[in-house]
Order: C-alpha cells, then structure tokens, then sequence
C-alpha cells in the first residue's frame, strides 16, 4: 500500500484537461469537478480518511451538498480503499448504495472515512461513513462492493 499513490488518486492537482488527457473534457468532468478541494488526511490498510468543505460548486440552489457529489466519493473513496488495502485490482463496481440521513450546507467540514468489511477472492465490500467534522454527527452512508477478479486474457 502506498499512501502517496492513494493521495495522487484522491487529490488531483491538474486540470480536467490534463486528467483526462486526449479524452474530450466533458466526457470526464464529473469526477475531477467534485473531487477537487478534497484531502487525504491517512490512508492506511483497509482504510482511508479524507475531508472537504462544502462549497457552493458543489451545492444544490438551496445551499446543500448535492446526494450526487456524496454518491461520486462514495465510489471514489471505496475505490481507493481497496487500492490501498494491497489488492491486485481496485475492481469493478457491482453495487453502491447511499443512505443520506442528515443535510450539509455551505461551508461546513465533512469527513470521510471509508473502511474495508470484506475482500474475498472475487468480491470485496468497504463502508463509506460521511460525517460532519465538527460534531461528528453522520450524514450520510455508503456501501460500495466490488468485484476483485482481474481479467482473463482471453
């Protein structure tokens, strides 16, 4: 496990254009635009710890975190999680599910922590906890689950 490749991952420092590279832009905006201001505060085996403030790109007119922003670290932190726990393959997502059960407005600190619950030989799963920094109440919660086979060469 690499903690500064799982930082290179989840802390992009170039532009959409130079992420994406000869890719057109708006084929991958998405995921540089909300992963943009996150941090990697550990990244560790089986888990890794990250926070963003809440800034008006990603919020929706009324102030609050967009459920698709929280939806996209969802995968994007799950993804990484697997990435730093040593596996071969980061995977294909089979599953991701969101449970939203508190609001985040416009400025407030969220942490999130994502932890490894399982990587078998085909299948692995992480939780994704969302929490506001402050008061450490839970926003929302994830569960990502991956397949973990790497491809044939047929």
């Amino acid at each position: 496990m690499d903690p500064k490749a799982v930082r290179r991952t989840l802390e992009p420092t170039a532009s959409a254009e130079e992420i994406t590279a000869s890719t057109p832009a708006r084929l991958h905006f998405y995921d540089p635009f909300v992963l943009s201001g996150i941090s990697v505060d550990s990244a560790e085996h089986g888990r890794v710890l990250c926070s963003f403030v809440v800034t008006p790109r990603l919020a929706s007119p009324a102030g609050y975190l967009r459920s698709g922003v929280t939806a996209t670290l969802a995968d994007q932190v799950g993804s990484a999680v697997f990435f730093c726990s040593g596996l071969a393959t980061s995977g294909v997502s089979l599953e991701i599910n969101v449970s939203y059960v508190d609001a985040a407005a416009v400025g407030e600190e969220i942490e999130v922590e994502g932890k490894l619950l399982r990587a078998g030989k085909s299948v692995g799963v992480v939780s994704i906890d969302f929490r506001k920094k402050k008061t450490g109440k839970l926003m929302a919660q994830g569960r990502h689950t991956k397949y973990l086979v790497a491809s044939s060469r047929l």
